[in-house]
């Protein structure tokens, strides 16, 4: 694990924005016993946003995680989102909005959400980088990153911006092209920049083909699920440290974790065949 990373427990997080529900409500009981699984099992990253869940992702974190856990067994992170504030006045009620709903006192990492073009303008001229970079003086956030959804171009531009000490891009084996994509991911590993990884699965899209597809995955090792591939071509990537998972079943969890439990690289065969 990366030293920028100390106490991030193996490479595996979980991605709050897919929680099981009951309803309109999250199905917190549920949540609760998944979040206990995981901890158990010896994970310990755990990663929200304000606007997760129509706003009920932070609120089920405390009730299901801080509330019940102390504070050193997780890492926390959540997300300053650009269509929550309109000023830089609004951004620091919004980042304690964000403690108090997440019941701690501070985040272990915290990342500008979703940077793009279009909102490039908007976190400068808020000034929300030196904002939150005076939170992170301040000891309300330790690490500090943005997540993104653009063109390799503004990502080139976003990472050359200042000395991030992570950043969380989408990529899966089917976008390797898209956003970031694995050129991204190449110039994050040549500044050192560790990665954070969503939509390994792309939404899970990678986790059922048809019959034909399935069966070739199946000739490889019976046992495996589809998704395991996709999560392990992920995680064969050295500078890729935590992968994030919106898992909102626990039969999910289970998956993932019997995937992690002792992490494979893919094999040549299994790279061809992907």
């Amino acid at each position: 694990m990366d030293t920028m990373f100390p106490e991030v427990k193996g490479r595996f997080g979980f991605g709050c924005m897919r929680l099981p529900m009951a309803g309109e409500e999250g199905d917190l009981e549920r949540f609760a016993a998944m979040t206990d699984r995981f901890l158990e099992a010896g994970y310990n990253y755990f990663d929200t946003a304000h606007g997760y869940i129509s706003e009920k992702s932070e609120t089920a974190i405390r009730a299901c995680l801080t509330s019940r856990h102390p504070r050193e067994s997780y890492i926390l992170t959540d997300k300053l989102s650009g269509n929550y504030f309109e000023k830089e006045a609004d951004i620091r009620p919004l980042f304690q909005c964000q403690l108090a709903a997440c019941g701690v006192e501070y985040f272990d990492f915290y990342l500008l959400h979703a940077m793009a073009a279009a909102w490039y303008d908007h976190y400068t001229g808020c000034r929300a980088f030196e904002i939150v970079q005076e939170l992170k003086a301040e000891g309300k956030i330790r690490y500090l990153g943005f997540s993104f959804h653009d063109g390799y171009d503004v990502f080139e531009e976003i990472l050359n911006y200042r000395d991030w000490d992570f950043c969380q891009i989408q990529l899966n084996y089917m976008d390797t092209e898209e956003q970031a994509g694995m050129k991204g991911y190449r110039l994050a590993e040549e500044k050192g920049i560790p990665l954070v990884i969503m939509e390994p699965v792309k939404g899970g899209s990678l986790a059922a083909f048809a019959e034909d597809i399935t069966g070739r995955f199946r000739a490889l090792a019976p046992e495996a699920s589809i998704a395991s591939y996709a999560l392990r071509w992920v995680g064969s990537l050295p500078n890729v440290k935590v992968i994030l998972s919106g898992m909102s079943t626990m039969e999910q969890v289970e998956d993932n974790l019997r995937t992690f439990a002792e992490f494979r690289p893919l094999s040549e065969k299994e790279e061809k065949t992907i």
